[in-house]
C-alpha cells in the first residue's frame, strides 16, 4: 500500500507539472545561452539564487514553513546549496560551447551515476540487467560527447560534470526532503548560494555588478531566474501529486523539448552520431525505469482481493 495520501494522488496533475519542467527547465538554459556572450558566469550564477531568493521567501515567510532543523540538517543544506551553484555553474559554462540538445542530453548520464552512487554509496541492489543498461547508456552518452568533442576540446566533457554533482546533489536532496518543506528547501538553498556567491560578485575582477546591462540584458537575466526558480518548483510539486515511478519517463521529455527550443532560438540540431546517442540514452534511462517498475512489482507481490 501506499504511504502517498489519497487527497494528493492526483496523477494526471503531477504529469501535468513535470510536462511544466519539462518545458521551463531547458527555456531557463536557452536564457543562459543567449546571455554567455555577453555576462560573466559569476553574475549569471548569482541572479539565478538571488531572484530564487526573492521569488520564494515571501512564501515560506507567509505559510510559515519549517526550515531550520538544527546543525547537521543546516550542514546538509549548506552542502547542497554548494553543488547547486557547481551543477548550474557546469550547465551554463558548457552552453557557452556545446548545442542546448547536447548538452541536455549529456547531462542525462545522471540517472545511470545516480544507481551506480546508489549501489557503492548507500548499498542498495543493483543487478547485472541495470549495470548493462547503464553501461549502454552511458556508451549512448559517448556518442554525443564524440563529435562536440572534436569541435570545441574539454568544454565537451562540462555536462558529464553536471551529472556527477547533480547525482551527488540527488542523494543529498533525499537526506532532507523527509524534514525539510520543499519550497523551504528551495529557499534556503537561494539565500546560501547567493550569499556563496556575493563575495565572488564583488570581487571578480572586471566588477561584474557595476557594469552597465541594457533592457533587453537585465529582462533576459530576470527571465532565466524566474525560469529556474518556476521549473524546480514544477518538479517538486510534481512529486507532491504523483509517484516517482510515473514521473521518470516524463522526465526524458526534456531533451526532445531541448531540441525543439535549440532549433527554434539558435537553429541548432544535433548530428548524425549525436542523434543516435541522444537515442541510446533514452532507450537505456527508459529501460532502467521500466525494469524498477518490475521489481517494485515483484516486491509488493500480488494484490489482496
Amino acid at each position: 500500500m501506499s504511504n502517498r495520501p489519497e487527497t494528493l494522488d492526483r496523477p494526471l496533475l503531477g504529469i501535468l507539472f513535470m510536462l511544466g519542467f519539462c518545458v521551463l527547465a531547458p527555456l531557463g538554459d536557452a536564457m543562459a545561452k543567449l546571455l554567455g556572450a555577453t555576462v560573466p558566469l559569476v553574475l549569471l550564477l548569482f541572479s539565478r539564487f538571488a531572484i530564487q531568493t526573492l521569488l520564494l521567501w515571501p512564501l515560506v515567510l507567509a505559510g510559515r514553513l519549517r526550515f531550520w532543523t538544527g546543525g547537521r540538517m543546516f550542514a546538509l543544506l549548506f552542502l547542497r546549496s554548494a553543488l547547486h551553484i557547481v551543477g548550474i555553474g557546469a550547465m551554463f559554462a558548457s552552453l557557452r560551447y556545446l548545442p542546448l540538445a547536447d548538452a541536455v542530453a549529456i547531462a542525462f548520464v545522471m540517472p545511470f551515476i545516480m544507481l551506480l552512487l546508489g549501489k557503492v554509496v548507500l548499498g542498495e541492489e543493483v543487478g547485472p540487467h541495470r549495470l548493462s543498461a547503464c553501461a549502454v547508456g552511458f556508451c549512448g552518452t559517448l556518442l554525443v560527447i564524440q563529435p562536440n568533442f572534436v569541435e570545441v576540446g574539454a568544454p565537451a566533457l562540462l555536462p558529464l560534470v553536471v551529472a556527477v554533482v547533480f547525482a551527488l546533489f540527488m542523494l543529498v536532496t533525499r537526506m532532507l526532503a523527509k524534514t525539510v518543506d520543499p519550497i523551504a528547501l528551495q529557499a534556503v538553498s537561494g539565500a546560501q548560494a547567493t550569499l556563496l556567491l556575493l563575495p565572488a560578485v564583488l570581487f571578480w575582477p572586471g566588477e561584474p555588478l557595476g557594469q552597465s546591462y541594457d533592457a533587453t540584458t537585465l529582462m533576459l537575466i530576470g527571465t532565466m531566474g524566474i525560469l529556474g526558480t518556476g521549473a524546480h518548483l514544477m518538479m517538486t510539486w510534481s512529486l507532491r501529486f504523483a509517484p516517482a515511478a510515473t514521473l521518470a519517463p516524463m522526465q526524458y521529455l526534456e531533451i526532445p523539448v531541448s531540441t525543439l527550443i535549440g532549433w527554434l532560438i539558435f537553429r541548432d540540431l544535433p548530428n548524425g552520431l549525436a542523434a543516435v546517442g541522444i537515442a541510446v540514452t533514452i532507450a537505456a534511462g527508459l529501460y532502467i525505469i521500466t525494469r524498477e517498475r518490475t521489481i517494485a512489482r515483484r516486491l509488493r507481490g500480488p494484490a489482496v482481493p
